[in-house]
């Protein structure tokens, strides 16, 4: 397994000049060679053979269906951007380290005089790769180790070992990525893995041992995610202070669940967005796979970005959820939702919004949260074109609530909040 050789099916004579073509043309031509390019449009070209050169352990027909696109080429021009697209479906698939891309005129007996041969050379990951970094953030510090086995069985499998240690989590999991030959976004997961958190608002340690399995499609113009979870949770107490309320939900408790999450995102970067909306549905269903928690979960989560004038942003959102018990069993506090903080409503602790009891926060089975933002470039654009710009000014405007439905469980461990949204301007955030 050294070199794929594929071949067009029907190679219709066609003339034009003979041409070579290294990768570093495959960009659009500038300005002054618009004339050229026009000539280029105009000359018919048939791709006759693709070559794959470097190939260790990849198997020789998963990857012809990323680079099949290349035959459907007509001229010169669609032969560099179906090339370049090629190139980074195969740099998607995480099994390579470098891809170079070089065209030119075919050679051999059977070449015709405007046949071209594209030829990708590739240098694949190593067989193990490692990483080691630490990360500081809400309060906590955490080192993680990671061991990754790109390639295992040769169709771009992945195979993770990944350890956190922190000042307030432990965690390690084990997880198998399978994608489908040709559809990386159809791929199939396993996931072996446990997590240890404290969680200081609610006086809670929450230690889970549990498999998953996910699978992911696309549809139209949604993503969909297929998952199946089961998991040991044991519940305990963080403090001697820890409420009633806290300490009558400890001990150990098993969740079986089905969950279907739909996405839509059309922005342009999943951090600081210029333009673009997105939607997330997640819906959870509990109890009919087994386990004692029976519930049904439903949240939702949408975005709009609009880019204004002066290179400013208007960012709005929405959140929302509802937890809907099954039975006569009321829900665990470990799946309710939590609400309060930098990451969902400012002005608040962290999720220190909802039903309490003793000053430990419970959580809630209803919620909703919405924001407007505004995101400007720093005040007379320091280092613009450079390091300014990963700076933004932020004026933003925050409003929420949760609570039980059972309302007269509110009643007694309510603690109301700020009712009027809180309101902050001029804070400069950097991206991450």
């Amino acid at each position: 397994m050294g070199t794929v050789h594929a071949r067009s099916l029907d190679p219709l004579p066609m003339r034009g000049p003979e041409l070579g073509v290294h990768a570093d043309d495959i960009e659009t031509p500038d300005v002054e060679q618009e004339t050229k390019q026009e000539v280029l449009e105009n000359k018919d070209v048939i791709v006759q053979r693709v070559h794959i050169d470097g190939l260790g352990r990849t198997k020789e027909d998963y990857l012809t269906y990323e680079i099949a696109d290349v035959f459907r080429a007509k001229n010169l021009i669609d032969v560099m951007k179906r090339a370049h697209k090629a190139r980074q479906n195969l740099l998607r698939l995480g099994i390579f380290r470098q891809v170079e891309v070089v065209i030119d005129t075919s050679q051999g007996v059977d070449a015709l005089p405007n046949g071209l041969d594209v030829t990708f050379e590739v240098t694949e990951l190593r067989r193990m790769t490692g990483s080691y970094n630490t990360m500081v953030g809400n309060n906590e510090g955490s080192m993680v180790l990671g061991l990754k086995l790109p390639n295992v069985f040769g169709q771009a499998e992945k195979l993770t070992f990944q350890f956190s240690y922190g000042t307030k989590e432990t965690s390690y999991g084990l997880s198998f990525f399978k994608p489908q030959p040709g559809h990386f976004e159809r791929n199939f997961a396993v996931n072996l893995y446990k997590v240890t958190g404290q969680f200081p608002w609610s006086s809670l340690r929450e230690t889970d041992r549990g498999v998953s399995t996910e699978f992911s499609f696309p549809l139209w113009k949604t993503n969909h995610t297929l998952k199946w979870e089961g998991v040991w949770r044991e519940l305990g107490c963080l403090a001697r202070t820890a409420s009633f309320a806290v300490r009558e939900e400890s001990g150990h408790s098993l969740k079986s669940s089905l969950s279907h999450a739909m996405v839509i995102d059309t922005r342009n970067s999943t951090i600081l967005p210029r333009r673009g909306a997105l939607l997330k549905i997640n819906q959870e269903l509990a109890g009919y796979t087994g386990g004692d928690a029976s519930f049904l979960k439903e949240d939702f989560e949408i975005q709009f970005n609009r880019r204004l004038f002066w290179d400013s942003v208007l960012s709005t959102s929405l959140w929302g959820g509802c937890l809907l018990p099954i039975g006569d069993k009321p829900t665990c506090i470990a799946d309710r939702f939590y609400l309060g903080g930098p990451t969902s409503v400012r002005g608040f602790s962290m999720y220190s919004i909802g039903p309490q009891s003793e000053g430990d926060y419970l959580g809630g089975e209803m919620y909703w949260a919405g924001g407007v933002h505004l995101y400007t470039p720093l005040p007379f654009r320091p280092g613009k074109g450079g390091f300014g710009d990963l700076f933004r000014t932020h004026f933003f405007l925050n409003a929420g609530n949760l609570c039980n439905l059972n309302y007269g469980f509110c009643v007694r461990y309510w603690l109301y909040p700020n009712p009027f949204p809180t309101v902050c301007c001029g804070r400069a955030h950097r991206k991450r």
